[in-house]
């Protein structure tokens, strides 16, 4: 069963490599995130990868996302890889969504912009992940829906904590009102 599970994700794979374009975006999605990369034709793929992003392991390091200034950030860099070896278990997909609210360049221009950026960059998980990048040498703007989803989901369970924090002291004040008056 396992088998042919991995045999129909490989085949749906080389079909999104087959039908991949120089400057698309390729989203593969992992275990706790996705990673990105473009494809520049040839199989080759561009991204920001690096030893503490949970590329390799597919589970993400969480250390990663609070690293402002630590090593974590400078092990990461923007390098050419085999499609193959970075999509590894995953059922890859193409993925250009941000061209509806952010006009793209030029495939050429995208390519372009990808090369210019090999080498080390850094990495941060919550302002400069792999996404990010993808997303600035496609769109021109380096933005992360993934970081923006979760960045909202903890603000609506964080402002529903507080207020319910709210109100439990105005009812802890009235009790404690009530009290003092018998």
């Amino acid at each position: 069963m396992a088998l042919v599970s991995m045999d129909l994700r490989r085949r749906h794979n080389a079909t999104v490599l087959a039908s991949a374009t120089e400057g698309d975006l390729l989203e593969f999605p992992r275990e706790f995130f996705s990673h990105w990369a473009v494809y520049i034709g040839g199989g080759q793929v561009v991204h920001l990868t690096g030893e503490n992003d949970g590329i390799s392991d597919g589970l993400g390091n969480p250390g990663t996302c609070f690293s402002v200034s630590g090593s974590n950030m400078d092990k990461a860099m923007v390098q050419i890889d085999n499609f193959w070896d970075v999509v590894k278990t995953s059922k890859v997909n193409k993925n250009n969504e941000k061209d509806a609210r952010h006009r793209p360049f030029t495939r050429r221009e995208i390519v372009k912009r990808a090369l210019s950026k090999v080498g080390k960059v850094g990495y941060n998980a919550i302002w400069s992940n792999c996404e990010h990048f993808a997303s600035w040498c496609r769109n021109g703007v380096k933005m992360s829906e993934q970081v923006e989803d979760a960045v909202s989901k903890a603000g609506i369970v964080g402002f529903l904590g507080i207020g319910a924090a709210i109100l439990i002291g105005i009812a802890v004040s009235k009790s404690g009102r009530r009290n003092q008056t018998q």
